[in-house]
């Protein structure tokens, strides 16, 4: 019998990490969403083409409450790619799978785990810095969630600028800034002139309606403080 060799297309297989947003459900469901909802009002399109897990950790109690959760995102445009903090028991082949193995975006990527049971503590990432030297238009986005970003230049209303540690605006800060997005509480915004419509550190945001007059058109420091977003006068 002569052996056969059939060529063809292969199949090629890689492994290959993103970065993903993790939305923590809270529960009564109706006021996360109330509150959900205020956010998106101000970041429209802000999930749009994003990774994002939803985390049921302590909230759903069964499939009909985890169908609920999705079905409530899916209407506000959000498409989940996993969940985590659910049993496997609530979940069927309709939804997205379970996601387990994920850890803090402060954890290094190329960090490995000792061999022994107790593993060497992890180093944060170091922050890298993304300038832009022009202005931030309409509709534009910058993203950075690997470090600061740094606008030498103003922030039109409608823009948004993402940034994983703080941002930096040398001009009129008149979009939306979130900062903290990898690097937590730690980051920072800071901008020449505030008239911004919504500001967020580490989840924790304002939408132009809770900003004192005070400070607006005026140079701010805007940290985070007992869980609450804090905005001082330079």
């Amino acid at each position: 019998m002569n052996a056969v060799s059939q060529t063809g297309p292969s199949i090629r297989f890689r492994g290959r990490s993103f970065m993903a947003m993790t939305l923590v459900a809270d529960v009564p469901l109706s006021a996360w969403l109330a509150d959900f909802d205020v956010w998106l009002q101000r970041s429209p399109g802000f999930f749009t083409g994003r990774t994002v897990v939803l985390d049921l950790a302590g909230t759903a109690q069964s499939k009909a409450e985890v169908e609920g959760w999705i079905r409530e995102l899916a209407t506000r445009g959000v498409r989940l790619v996993g969940l985590e903090g659910v049993r496997p028991s609530l979940v069927d082949a309709a939804m997205p799978p379970i996601l387990r193995g994920g850890r803090d975006a402060t954890l290094a990527i190329n960090d490995v785990a000792a061999p022994e049971p107790a593993p060497e503590p992890r180093k944060p990432v170091e922050p890298v810095n993304m300038i832009v030297e022009r202005r931030v238009r309409s509709g534009q986005s910058i993203v950075c969630l690997e470090g600061d970003v740094t606008i030498i230049g103003s922030v039109g209303a409608g823009a948004e600028i993402i940034a994983g540690g703080s941002i930096h605006v040398y001009g009129t800060l008149a979009g939306r800034a979130i900062a903290g997005a990898t690097f937590g509480a730690s980051a920072q915004i800071f901008c020449s002139k505030l008239e911004a419509e919504l500001l967020a550190v580490d989840g924790i945001y304002r939408t132009a309606e809770d900003i004192d007059d005070a400070f607006r058109g005026t140079a701010v420091r805007v940290s985070t403080e007992d869980e609450t977003l804090r905005i001082t006068a330079l």
